[in-house]
């Protein structure tokens, strides 16, 4: 099953400890298990658009959608057999300790549920 980890900035974040992973270290390891399908790092929130539509008017916002202290920062896409298997490759990502990760299945559109 894919999930998504959404890599996410947290000001109350704690600094690296020994023998913690690098970023590098990390997606060397999860690509190595065969496990990581895609992902990379996202522009600041300084750089998005949030885009609603409301009847025929497309209306456009500068920034996040959110007004929050964390931000989305990254994602990646891994493969895993089940939601133990993703909180354990989430947990070791550099920025479950620094910030945060959520973890999420993917839900094809296909699957019909």
């Amino acid at each position: 099953m894919e999930y998504m980890l959404f890599i996410c900035t947290d000001p109350d974040g704690e600094d690296a400890a020994p023998g913690d992973l690098t970023i590098e270290q990390w997606g060397a390891d999860v690509d190595a298990r065969g496990a990581w399908k895609n992902g990379d790092r996202l522009r600041p929130v300084e750089a998005a658009t949030t885009v609603r539509r409301r009847g025929d008017e497309v209306v456009l916002t500068d920034g996040p959608f959110a007004e929050t202290r964390e931000q989305i920062a990254g994602y990646d896409v891994i493969e895993a057999p089940d939601l133990d298997a993703a909180v354990a490759i989430a947990a070791a990502h550099p920025m479950a300790r620094a910030g945060r990760v959520e973890v999420r299945p993917v839900w094809p559109l296909d699957a019909g549920d």
